[in-house]
């Protein structure tokens, strides 16, 4: 496997710069968003398999190295934002490619954007089933990612006690190196004794909120013009028998074969299906697919 030594740009949006890292590559361009409480090194592992795209994944607006843009945040932001690195870069169009809420927002993305953004690769999200009418936004986002919100409201009195919680993370555990710690490295800001996550909770909010209940983010990967490939990890988000998605759970989504292709991801959870070799492998093959398609 080959060593790829990522670089940092900064892109003009709305209320300042989005950092973007970027893997230089010969090859097409792919832009990759990460999920709701992480970051662009969440992609490190998948730029070591694919080496021969150029790749870059901002830090979301209100997430590290991005943390300090303004709000109004949410599906739409991101939109905006990503829309924004394209023009930047000076083309007209680019494989999308989101894990989660990432996924998300790349459906939401290329439902507004075909032109921009023919092809999308989603995974583990972009496919959401709606909470109940009048339910509290927090305690669902809660439930649904119940230790990643309680870390955002935790100082840590120093860098090695925020390792370690991931470090024990039953999902991450086995999966531990370099890139998971330079993922979570990223995340972390302050001094001692009071060191937290960059991510900014009003951010995460509005964001948990779209794939929750707003109608244009549930609706987008059912849109005519949206066409991918939809990978889904076989675990959940502690590395639970029971994933995001199932065969029934899919099957209920009403998603059409012929627009959006499911594969499953075997012997992968919600975040080791971006760390995993055999993971990172199948998420190589599928980007190289629907680069073909374009």
């Amino acid at each position: 496997m080959t060593t790829r030594t990522p670089e940092e740009l900064s892109v003009p949006v709305r209320g300042g710069e989005l950092a973007v890292t970027r893997w230089p590559g010969e090859g097409p361009v792919i832009i990759a968003l990460h999920g709701i409480t992480a970051n662009s090194l969440a992609f490190g592992a998948a730029a070591e398999q694919l080496v021969d795209v150029d790749l870059y994944a901002p830090d979301l607006r209100g997430r590290a190295h991005s943390a300090g843009l303004p709000g109004p945040y949410g599906v739409p932001a991101h939109v905006e934002d990503i829309v924004a690195l394209l023009d930047h870069l000076g083309l007209r169009q680019a494989l999308l490619v989101g894990h989660s809420l990432g996924a998300f927002i790349a459906a939401v993305a290329a439902a507004r954007h075909p032109d921009r953004f023919p092809r999308v690769v989603l995974v583990d999200g972009g496919l959401g089933f709606p909470i109940p009418a009048g339910a509290d936004i927090d305690e669902v986002i809660e439930s649904v990612i119940g230790p990643a919100m309680r870390r955002l409201k935790t100082t840590f009195p120093d860098r090695e006690a925020y390792l370690a919680l991931f470090r024990e993370h039953p999902s991450l555990a086995s999966h531990w190196g370099p890139l998971i710690q330079a993922y979570v490295d990223r995340d972390l800001t302050g001094e001692p004794p009071e060191m937290r996550s960059s991510c900014v909770l009003d951010a995460i909010r509005a964001d948990g909120a779209g794939p929750l209940g707003d109608p244009e983010t549930l609706d987008a990967i059912h849109q005519p013009q949206v066409c991918g490939t939809l990978l889904w990890a076989e675990r959940g988000l502690m590395n639970e028998p029971q994933g995001l998605y199932d065969e029934a759970r899919l099957a209920a989504g009403g998603l059409a074969p012929e627009r959006i292709t499911t594969h499953r991801v075997d012997d992968t959870n919600h975040y080791t299906i971006l760390f995993a070799k055999n993971a990172t492998a199948a998420l190589a093959q599928t980007v190289h697919a629907e680069l073909d398609r374009m």
